[in-house]
């Protein structure tokens, strides 16, 4: 196939692997194949899928209007970039009360949420779309889900997945997003993980993850910010594992909890038996953080109970001593409002993002941190690990651990990504001696696991044995 060209339509100047990875997408959907573009967050993927629909837009057979499917926060993200990118080009949001594709003409996008798509199958089905596009496809990686039968049901001449994790826990995710963009290409889901996904996740056939590579390659095209060539201008990026002691109040807390819980446990089966570890697991994370979180106190007494928060604070002195800024992610909102409470106490400025905050808001704050007025920004994971552009930060904290490596690096892309000019150094706090510490080593054999094939060879958490389970959560040390 002759190579692709920048679209003249395009109001930017593409870098060449986003050419490239034009080129790739407008072979694969030309054949009538589609293609999952897993660059890492931040490299652009946006911007490389308005080209690919402003280029299919100049051949009559493969015109006609794109459908994206996105998480509702980044709907105006998208809305924004193709302003910028396509000016001129028609774009509307299928979305609230008063969505209509009444007028739908060719050439216009089209931008729905997933919940929206659920709903609305029908109608978004009569539309004849030249491509659907599902952004975030990690939302689709249950292919048993409500969202994800949707999603197959609505027809198109073709379908591009767009994530930076197309293997978050397992390889049946990946086999998901894949069947979704070619179906049938690695057979039925029993099979691929009979034949692919137990050998590679339990590590018993080293050459199955190279064989399943060379299956996909074809079909999954990413990049990393650290591959040569990529993002030369990106500055150096230091991540650093922080350990730290618990308080005497956290220890005792934390030793009554496991003691009185496993024993628990120990005589409970089934569903129960899961609700508890679950309960157990969450319990430790708080008294981790505060005993202030884990007790749920109205008016906590925060300074001196925590030796995360002491590191936290010794931290933040320093940075805001360099005249930098700082992101403080963390998974619980009621910690990030602690944070909050204790810096006011200080005197150091601060603003928390979460999942309430309102649309406007959130924007006004994110200008205001980039603007340097304010330069410590408290988020919850959940509500701000996708979707923000945050190149202020030369620094970012990971309060707590997700369970997660791929969501975590996540949100630490909300500051290293294409526009950053300081090198960016990543701080996660981890409690000596308890939980935190294993999960630590068990993400990082997860992080290598997802890199071999690009699954989770852990056992799931809640079907660990009593001992197993003893030995994850017992205290080991790491108290002062």
């Amino acid at each position: 196939m002759e190579p692709v060209g920048q679209p003249e339509a395009l109001a930017a100047e593409l870098r060449d692997y986003q050419l490239r990875g034009l080129n790739w997408l407008a072979r694969m959907t030309s054949l009538g194949l589609g293609g999952c573009l897993a660059d890492d967050m931040g490299l652009g993927k946006t911007i490389t899928l308005i080209s690919l629909h402003l280029h299919r837009q100049t051949r009559k057979e493969t015109a006609g209007p794109t459908l994206v499917v996105c998480p509702t926060s980044l709907m105006g993200n998208w809305q924004r970039e193709i302003e910028k990118f396509a000016p001129g080009t028609r774009v509307r949001r299928f979305h609230g009360a008063q969505r209509s594709l009444d007028g739908l003409v060719d050439g216009e996008f089209v931008l729905t949420t997933y919940g929206t798509m659920r709903l609305d199958t029908e109608r978004l089905n009569q539309a004849s779309w030249g491509m659907v596009v599902a952004d975030e496809a990690q939302h689709v990686k249950n292919p048993y889900s409500a969202t994800a039968k949707q999603l197959r049901a609505i027809g198109t001449r073709a379908r591009v997945a767009l994530t930076g994790t197309p293997v978050e826990n397992n390889l049946s995710e990946l086999w998901a997003i894949l069947d979704w963009t070619t179906p049938g290409l690695l057979g039925k889901l029993g099979a691929f993980r009979a034949r692919y996904a137990k050998a590679v996740e339990g590590g018993a056939d080293p050459g199955a993850a190279e064989r399943l590579g060379q299956l996909v390659r074809p079909f999954l095209l990413r990049r990393r910010k650290s591959d040569p060539g990529i993002a030369p201008e990106l500055p150096p990026k230091t991540e650093t594992d922080r350990a730290v002691s618990l308080s005497a109040e956290q220890a005792g807390l934390y030793e009554a909890v496991v003691r009185e819980t496993l024993a628990e446990i120990s005589g409970a089966d089934g569903f129960a038996r899961r609700g508890l570890i679950v309960k157990l697991l969450t319990g430790l994370k708080q008294i981790c953080n505060h005993p202030a979180q884990y007790l749920k106190e109205d008016k906590p007494r925060i300074p001196g109970r925590s030796g995360k928060l002491e590191l936290l604070d010794e931290l933040l002195d320093t940075i805001l001593a360099e005249g930098a800024s700082v992101l403080v992610f963390t998974q619980y909102v009621q910690m990030a409002r602690l944070i909050e409470q204790h810096l006011a106490a200080r005197g150091v400025p601060s603003q928390l993002l979460h999942g309430g905050t309102p649309v406007a808001e959130r924007e006004a704050m994110v200008q205001r941190f980039q603007d340097g007025v304010v330069p410590v920004f408290l988020l919850s994971l959940k509500a701000a690990g996708t979707g923000l552009n945050l190149t202020r930060a030369e620094h970012v904290v990971h309060y707590d651990r997700w369970w997660n490596p791929a969501v975590e690096a996540q949100a630490t892309d909300r500051a290293y990504r294409i526009g950053q000019t300081q090198p960016v150094q990543v701080h996660r706090l981890i409690a000596e001696g308890t939980i935190e510490d294993r999960i630590a080593d068990m993400l990082v054999r997860k992080r290598e696991l997802a890199d071999s094939v690009l699954g989770s060879g852990e056992a799931g958490l809640t079907e660990l044995t009593d001992a197993e389970l003893s030995d994850l959560v017992e205290l080991r040390g790491g108290t002062r």
